[in-house]
């Protein structure tokens, strides 16, 4: 991961003046969870602001005379409204929903049939077809025998407690959830009319997101779903060999029974629009049945060919939300929305980067952003997964809040519709922190640097900014008896006092040129961090847009 010292961003301007309230947290974590400020990396794009990649990412690898053909054949009209299917209609009535500006933290998740053999990661449908192919024959048949379509019997949810889940995601801290209403496999995880390969039908034969969606709502949660379908016309390629003897038996990938769950078998223009129309229905299901509050699409939605089709989700989603009364929007990745192909011009959609230091910004980025982050070492469930502590999300969701940013963390649920002791552990323990800390995370915005230190002799500190107050968050064990900020020296302006959330009383300082100096209680007043109340200076205001986009 790389992280770069922002001393001024944007158009944000400061004169530190009195007065202020200032909060610093101190973790006891793992030191090297997130870097030190002094030791990142030159990065010359600290926001993140790339664009489309080119090549089809994982985008049906068609035309824009296909799509427009697939938009003809589509038997829904957009509910009357506002929103048009034009990125000028986006922009103009487009606002980033207001719940989601204060958040700053939500759930992911990837749930889906792949949890069941829990190997490799949630493509093991792309791998059982190729790099994965013996240790699939291995322990379940050869794949004209045992295909994934095999999976679905065994995908049983048998212990899922929709109930118990989102008792478990309220107890984490978290504002939203997100989870996978369909992954790259083509299994839908809802009860549909659009596609006979869903969760009602087949497998566990239950509404599994209309039971979520009616149990996290009840806790007042937001929720919302993830769509990765647009990525399985495409997503299995397999070997000429294996592909040639299923042909000839008509098992398995070339049966005509499952050839619309896999979409191998034939993949003309024609069976394109046939896909596309489809996917679109989908979407306007679950729309329609569950009102999202986010509609989350993955990288397969990014090429501009599909601009139209996407354009016309949108309108729909708007103008349906508009009926509902209800703040809404689509997440999506890159420049998929933002038809400059610039992804800080972004239209109608809320940017989400993939993973804290992959693509994620290193620096500053005002408007409105969020990263998802799986919890472990794989995004889907897989057996002997590597599950983070709760002191390492803490640091990511620190250092993500402290640049602007909005934490979505991926849970990683078990065939059997439950998640390992590890995770909840973790999202438990996330909890009691945010319970004790959370004035820190909740409705802040970024300050004019995101942080400071982590050299040998420094601590490893993250900033955010409420009102008057700032947050600063120290990624070091629990310091000792004092503690020094170098950026709240003379010249930021004069401290008044300083507390500890947790703790009584107010704390001795001292202020120089040199920076800020204070003496610590004797124990900390929590496992992960503690929390340091100032006030005295003057803070910047909220960096948020109506567009999302950085000022």
């Amino acid at each position: 991961m790389r992280y770069n010292y922002f001393p001024l961003h944007g158009s944000v301007h400061i004169q530190l003046i009195r007065p202020l309230m200032v909060v610093v947290m101190a973790f006891a974590l793992e030191p090297a969870s997130v870097p030190s400020v002094s030791a990142a990396q030159t990065n010359d794009n600290p926001m993140a602001d790339g664009g489309n990649a080119n090549g089809f990412d994982m985008a049906p690898e068609t035309t824009l005379a296909v799509v427009n053909a697939a938009i003809a054949m589509i038997p829904t009209t957009i509910p009357p409204g506002p929103f048009a299917p034009t990125w000028d209609s986006l922009k103009e009535n487009y606002r980033v929903p207001q719940w989601f500006v204060g958040a700053k933290f939500g759930l992911f998740m990837h749930w889906g049939l792949y949890s069941v053999p829990a190997h490799h990661n949630e493509w093991y449908e792309k791998h059982m077809y190729g790099a994965d192919r013996q240790w699939h024959a291995d322990r379940f048949g050869p794949q004209d025998k045992f295909g994934y379509k095999d999976f679905i019997p065994l995908f049983t949810q048998s212990n899922f407690n929709a109930e118990a889940w989102a008792d478990l995601f309220k107890k984490s801290g978290a504002k939203f959830v997100v989870p996978t209403a369909q992954h790259h496999e083509n299994f839908a995880m809802w009860d549909s009319a659009a596609t006979p390969f869903n969760a009602k039908q087949m497998g566990p034969h239950r509404d599994l997101i209309g039971e979520l969606c009616q149990a996290v709502r009840k806790q007042g949660l937001k929720f919302g779903v993830s769509n990765h379908g647009i990525e399985n016309f495409q997503f299995i390629n397999p070997p000429a060999d294996m592909a040639e003897k299923m042909k000839v038996e008509q098992a398995d990938l070339y049966d005509p029974n499952w050839a619309e769950f896999y979409n191998v078998a034939d993949r003309s223009d024609a069976a394109c629009e046939k896909f596309l129309v489809n996917w679109y229905a989908r979407n306007v299901e679950l729309i329609d049945k569950y009102q999202p509050d986010m509609l989350w699409f993955d990288n397969g939605v990014d090429q501009r060919y599909l601009d139209p089709l996407k354009l016309r989700v949108a309108a729909y989603y708007y103008n349906r939300a508009k009926e509902w009364g209800k703040e809404v929007s689509l997440s999506t990745k890159k420049a998929a929305y933002a038809p400059s192909n610039k992804n800080t011009e972004t239209i109608g959609s809320i940017i989400d980067f993939e993973k804290i230091g992959g693509r994620s910004p290193s620096g500053i980025r005002t408007g409105t952003w969020q990263v998802d982050e799986p919890i472990g070492s794989t995004w889907g469930y897989t057996d002997g997964m590597r599950v983070n502590s709760a002191g390492s999300i803490i640091s990511k969701l620190a250092d993500t809040v402290s640049k602007n940013g909005t934490l979505l963390l991926n849970l990683s649920p078990k065939a059997d519709g439950t998640f390992s002791r590890e995770q909840q552990n973790t999202l438990l323990e996330i909890g009691q922190w945010l319970n004790l800390n959370g004035e820190a995370i909740y409705d802040t915005h970024n300050w004019i640097i995101y942080g400071e230190g982590g050299g040998r002799d420094s601590a490893n500190i993250r900033f955010t900014v409420k009102g008057n107050a700032l947050y600063a968050i120290v990624l070091v064990n629990w310091p000792g008896a004092n503690l020094a900020i170098t950026s709240l020296g003379e010249s930021a302006g004069k401290v008044e006092t300083i507390t500890m959330l947790g703790c009584a009383g107010k704390l001795e300082f001292t202020q120089s040129a040199a920076g800020l100096q204070m003496k610590l209680p004797a124990t900390a007043p929590c496992k992960y961090a503690y929390v340091l109340k100032i006030t005295g200076l003057k803070m910047n205001p909220p960096t948020w847009t109506k567009s999302g986009n950085p000022q």
